[in-house]
């Protein structure tokens, strides 16, 4: 007995220390925890510019050198209320995967960060001097730790940006990030060496993921390489934002799927599938709204200009689809106030890229002008090397004309009571000139009506009568329908514009200077008493 006391013996002292040595470290890193909160506070604020750092609470354990951070803020300095950033909490420990390597790296765990942006926030960050890559966000988070973070994982993520007069705020929620391998301690020859996986639900029904890899050791920048794919996103989210610009988004849903690549050295966007569904919405045309778009417009051609066939820029969307939408341009600036609008319209573009090499792009649009004109639209596209270079082939069939009464008030100072209207046209713009022409057709057109034109003036009357009665003499009887074609050739208005902007020029002139000339030619011939041209 007295033998087996003394083998049991030494196991008490050691077991005995132990509890000690633990029992002091606790007391330790009670005294420590302050202190330490204090001194690392400090060390992040001395690393950022224009932001300040708060720790609430931590947690220093000295067995495993692990450190829990609780209640972290971020605030703006220009705006602190609300913080931009907070951290229920971050845990910071050594990774002994690595270490098992012989290389010694930390893990960070962060639980439940809420990012806060509103308008102000984004507003000041612009009146900022300092970048925004110089605000020392990174460098903050790292002298959390005395070790380099190799693993970093983000559990139920919350974003929101709340643009002003907001009512549903733009959210990200459910986020769960994972990036691993950050100090490439795995591979010394991978390009990207490091996984990274992301997902999210965007606003209340979306779906975000990413799943690629990173080279965060790459020089000036990171690099990133994966696949993105987003699901349900609901567009009238983006109505504050989109309002400034004069457009109006009353639904809509977004998605889409592509791989991407950004890096000091490449940048590829390859977007295999985007989907537009149900989208309704209006531009408003107003003097406070159409100087930003056209702003934004010229940046856009401007930059597209710049990528086009660039070799270290690819970028590429093989098929977008919008399905179901109603689209309009309102004139707010006129008097009367029109709206010209598609409904059921539907687009398909592929292959819309930026190089040459990769061939032609195509979009084809259906719909119906007014809700009663059945158009097709097809265009083919070339990347842009010396400004806007495509063909388009539209026509447009049977559009009722009184469903147009307040655009010819406005642009004309007349209205119809009956009447259809066909538009065939064809054009192909290249290296800065147009060539094409446009064939508007006039069906059973009927200007003049006593019961409509009541509250008209002597002289408005006469003018409507007169156009009606010309459109009666020139009627092709067979069809009852008044044509001619007017050409259009010549340098475009602005070659510094891109396709799209260049497009909607095409179908303002063409309305401008083919469609309403199409009623005043009718009225002067009658006028002088010649015949008209038929075509």
């Amino acid at each position: 007995m007295r033998a087996l006391w003394n083998i049991r013996r030494p196991w008490k002292w050691a077991i005995g220390v132990v509890a000690v040595i633990v029992l002091v470290a606790i007391v330790v890193s009670f005294f420590l925890d302050e202190p330490l909160r204090r001194q690392i506070e400090g060390r992040m604020n001395a690393r950022m510019k224009g932001y300040t750092a708060h720790i609430g609470k931590l947690d220093f354990h000295p067995i495993g050198f692990s450190i829990d951070f609780y209640g972290v803020t971020f605030q703006q300095d220009a705006h602190a209320d609300p913080p931009v950033m907070r951290l229920k909490r971050l845990s910071a420990s050594v990774q002994w995967s690595a270490l098992l390597r012989g290389r010694v790296f930390a893990d960070f765990l962060i639980d439940e960060p809420v990012v806060y942006v509103d308008r102000t926030h984004f507003v000041k960050e612009l009146e900022d001097p300092t970048p925004l890559k110089e605000h020392g966000w990174q460098d903050a988070i790292e002298a959390m730790y005395p070790l380099k973070i190799n693993l970093v994982r983000i559990r139920n993520g919350v974003a929101t940006y709340v643009d002003s007069g907001q009512v549903r705020p733009l959210t990200l929620k459910a986020i769960n990030v994972s990036a691993r391998n950050i100090r490439n301690v795995k591979s010394e020859s991978n390009e990207y060496p490091s996984p990274v996986t992301v997902d999210a639900i965007v606003f209340d029904d979306g779906k975000l993921a990413v799943d690629g890899h990173c080279d965060f050791l790459r020089e000036p920048y990171a690099a990133l390489k994966g696949h993105l794919e987003l699901q349900r996103v609901a567009l009238d989210y983006f109505k504050p934002i989109a309002a400034r610009y004069g457009f109006t988004l009353e639904k809509g849903t977004f998605g889409g799927r592509g791989d991407m690549e950004y890096s000091p050295s490449v940048a590829v966007v390859d977007l295999q599938e985007v989907r537009v569904d149900g989208l309704r919405g209006d531009y408003a045309y107003r003097a406070r709204t159409a100087e930003p778009v056209k702003q934004a417009a010229s940046a856009t051609a401007q930059k597209a200009k710049e990528v086009s066939n660039q070799p270290d820029v690819l970028l590429k969307a093989r098929r977008v689809t919008v399905n179901g939408a109603t689209l309009g341009f309102v004139n707010e600036q006129a008097d009367p106030h029109y709206r010209v609008f598609m409904s059921d319209t539907n687009v398909v573009l592929e292959n819309f890229t930026n190089q040459t090499s990769e061939g032609l792009g195509t979009v084809k649009i259906t719909g119906r002008l007014q809700g009663t004109g059945q158009t097709v639209v097809a265009i083919n596209m070339r990347p842009e090397n010396h400004g806007p270079d495509f063909d388009l082939n539209a026509r447009i069939e049977d559009v009722d004309l009184t469903k147009m009464n307040d655009l010819l008030r406005a642009t004309a100072k007349f209205d119809v009571a009956a009447g259809a209207l066909t538009v065939f046209s064809e054009a192909t713009v290249k290296n800065g000139q147009i060539q094409g022409y446009v064939k508007p057709l006039f069906k059973d057109l009927k200007v003049y009506a006593k019961e409509k034109d009541a509250d008209k003036t002597f002289g408005q009357k006469v003018k409507a009568k007169a156009i009606d009665v010309a459109s009666k003499i020139l009627k092709n009887h067979p069809r009852k329908e008044v044509a001619t074609v007017v050409p259009i050739a010549g340098p475009i208005e602005n070659p510094q514009a891109g396709t799209w902007p260049t497009i909607a020029g095409l179908i303002k002139n063409a309305f401008f200077k083919a469609i309403l000339p199409g009623f005043e030619k009718e009225r002067e011939q009658l006028a002088k008493g010649e015949p008209a041209t038929r075509s």
